[in-house]
């Protein structure tokens, strides 16, 4: 019997690592369902689509090479800056927050986007700067300069959490380009000495009550603490194997606020229980590693920093959120990527993963697990 011949382009794919994104996806359509009281309007429906989608598209970005990347690493970056700055201009104005820009029917979100634009262009400023200059000040200025201007930008609009993934992104490519450690050390003990100052005269008044309700949140249990408060009772009443799908109270009697975004984990956890949430942090974490992975075995400086600059992007994502909804980090408005509703952070992250399989491919080594 003559074999089933795979045409190598899809024989070169990581199917395993698809099968856990499809499987993580999956889950959290799963959950936008039950959230909906059961019901694939108004959340399954569109968020399916996009996922599907998007994963195509990450399967058709595979097909970029990684010389593409590194050509047009500063003008990417440059093209959703200048993004940045329109939204200050032009801007539509949604729950108080001006972050998206409407092109007729598509609104984009260029904040978004700049996390893996910042990543691609660090990459590519410390790929071109000789190794015995990186522990100079000509490495750091530029690099601060790059990492700044988008984080401002963002600042503005206002959105601190978008704004700290941005600089946690250029900070890791900086870490793993060769910048001193005591540098980091330093910097950490700065930004703790002007914690205070940020939060007196930079954030805005409800960024502020977040800070402060992440200190005490009994302080205001039925204001700006009710979110944390009511995560944590969705998340500890799980239980090891979740009250059942379709079950769960907090979500479904609408004690959990935005439990189909921000707050998908607690909804999940009501339901799923431990078991639930040690499978998406499992999925997730094979994920990352598999993304890290692909910039070790890496041939070029570009594609290691570039690869393990993404894979972080992705770990921030999912360690902030989790963080977030319990109660061990302020509410920065972090979702969790492929289950949480919306697009934004789903089209960032399998966009990521597109590349990263570009980078895999033009590599020619396979990581393993």
């Amino acid at each position: 019997m003559n074999g089933i011949v795979v045409p190598a382009t899809l024989a070169r794919l990581p199917w395993r690592v698809l099968l856990l994104v499809l499987a993580i996806g999956s889950f959290g359509l799963v959950v936008l369902y039950s959230a909906a009281g059961g019901s694939v309007r108004p959340w399954v429906l569109p968020q399916g689509i996009r996922f599907g989608v998007f994963l195509v598209g990450s399967v058709v970005l595979s097909r970029v090479p990684t010389e593409f990347w590194k050509k047009y690493a500063f003008w990417i970056y440059g093209l959703f800056l200048v993004l940045l700055v329109l939204v200050e201009m032009l801007g539509a104005v949604r729950g108080g927050s001006q972050r998206w820009l409407g092109f007729g029917p598509i609104r984009i979100q260029p904040s978004e986007m700049m996390k893996l634009a910042i990543v691609l262009a660090m990459a590519r400023f410390y790929e071109m700067l000789p190794a015995a200059e990186t522990r100079r000040f000509q490495a750091i200025w530029p690099a601060c300069v790059l990492i700044g201007l988008p984080a401002a930008f963002v600042m503005l609009q206002p959105d601190l959490g978008t704004g700290l993934m941005i600089c946690a992104g250029g900070a890791t490519v900086m870490f793993l380009a060769g910048i001193p450690l005591r540098l980091f050390i330093g910097g950490a003990v700065g930004a703790a000495l002007a914690i205070p100052l940020a939060v007196n005269y930079v954030l805005h008044d409800y960024q502020r009550h977040r800070v402060l309700i992440f200190m005490d949140p009994e302080s205001d249990p039925l204001g700006t603490g009710y979110h944390i408060s009511q995560s944590k009772i969705a998340i500890g009443s799980g239980g090891l194997f979740g009250k059942g799908f379709l079950n769960g109270t907090q979500s479904h009697l609408d004690y959990l606020p935005e439990g189909h975004t921000d707050f998908v984990f607690a909804t999940m956890a009501e339901e799923w229980g431990l078991m639930g949430g040690a499978f998406l942090i499992i999925a997730f974490l094979l994920v990352i590693r598999w993304g890290v992975n692909v910039g070790v075995r890496a041939e070029d400086r570009f594609a290691k920093l570039a690869a393990a600059g993404l894979a972080t992007t992705i770990f921030f994502y999912m360690a902030i959120n989790l963080m977030m909804v319990m109660g061990l980090a302020p509410v920065v408005g972090i979702p969790l990527p492929l289950v949480s509703f919306g697009g934004s952070a789903q089209m960032t992250v399998l966009i990521s993963l597109g590349i990263l399989m570009g980078i895999d491919r033009s590599t020619g080594k396979r990581p393993r697990w």
